[in-house]
């Protein structure tokens, strides 16, 4: 008698596994169609409108079919002067606040680091500038810098010595001592470094509450004293946290709008990358120009970011 052989039956957990794939894609499709709609096709529509050669006046009657790929109103853009001045007065700017503002926050941190009598007072002024609106911080700053009733130009008149109120938002650059200094760059950039430190300085002082005061009394057993503690013990355990904050402020710096708009709306030599495709929208009414900046800027922070991916990769992993 001949035996039917048996069915094979797959195992069930290949089909639970199954189940909860189609759950999951199930679950994760509104997410993904909320960013294709809200992300992905508006980036697409920048890229065409970057290719095209249009006014704002035109954009309510456009249609499809007048849309044309257009590669010299790119080629245009990236041939201009003022988009390589305003990417190089972009990248000044995001370096210089990164590096200061992450300096700043970590000397804050371990300044405050000891206890001492009203160091929570203290603390909770650190944080004053980072916590203040943007609009009204940066009009304080406005009203310091004033050449009429600024505070600081009173004080450098009377105090300092200076012959002159300084123009510190208005002025383009100055020669100090044969040296030629970008007054209202460096100005935007001391504001930055102002307003965003207390981020760098609550990282770092989030990092040094986690470090182990054991290594510090070795070191200080060991004969080390207070500078020697910090620059071979403490700022090394700072290392990781410093670099990915220096990555992080650079990549926020970059595509800054508010600070500098508000305080000299790009003019003196302080036009970087987004007030230009504001001044190409909004000013001169191309879409195309403000559309091909705006691609650029992605662009550029596309490739800072995936850095960022790679270093918190590489951190998680150690």
């Amino acid at each position: 008698m001949t035996r039917v052989a048996a069915p094979v039956r797959r195992p069930a957990r290949s089909t639970r596994s199954r189940q909860d794939a189609r759950a999951g894609a199930a679950l994760v499709a509104p997410t993904v169609l909320v960013v294709a709609a809200v992300v992905v096709l508006p980036f697409l529509a920048v890229v065409v409108l970057a290719f095209q050669d249009i006014k704002l006046a035109q954009l309510p009657h456009l249609t499809l079919a007048d849309l044309e790929l257009d590669p010299e109103n790119v080629v245009g853009l990236f041939t201009s002067a003022g988009f390589w001045t305003a990417l190089r007065t972009t990248v000044v700017l995001s370096v210089a606040t990164a590096v200061q503002s992450v300096a700043a926050g970590v000397a804050m941190a371990l300044a405050l680091r000891r206890p001492f009598p009203g160091r929570a007072v203290v603390r909770a002024l650190v944080l004053v500038p980072y916590v203040l609106p943007v609009v009204a911080s940066m009009q304080t700053w406005r009203t310091l810098l004033n050449t009429q009733y600024g505070w600081v130009n009173a004080v450098g008149t009377s105090l300092l010595g200076w012959d002159e109120p300084v123009a510190f938002l208005t002025t383009p650059d100055t020669t100090v001592l044969g040296v030629t200094v970008p007054v209202a760059l460096v100005s935007v950039i001391v504001v930055m470094v102002w307003h965003t430190f207390p981020l760098a300085y609550l990282f770092a002082a989030a990092r040094l509450h986690a470090v182990s005061g054991d290594l510090e009394e070795a070191a200080a057993l060991d004969g080390a004293g207070p500078w020697q503690r910090i620059r071979h013990v403490v700022l090394p355990e700072l290392a990781g946290v410093v670099s990915i904050l220096l990555l992080l402020r650079f990549i926020w710096t970059f595509q800054t709008f508010n600070e500098v708009y508000l305080l000299t709306g790009g003019a003196a030599g302080t036009e970087v990358l987004a007030v230009r495709v504001y001044n190409e929208l909004v000013t001169r009414s191309d879409i195309g120009a403000a559309s091909g900046v705006g691609v650029a800027i992605t662009a550029i922070l596309a490739v800072f970011i995936a850095l960022y991916l790679v270093l918190q990769r590489r951190r998680e992993t150690e």
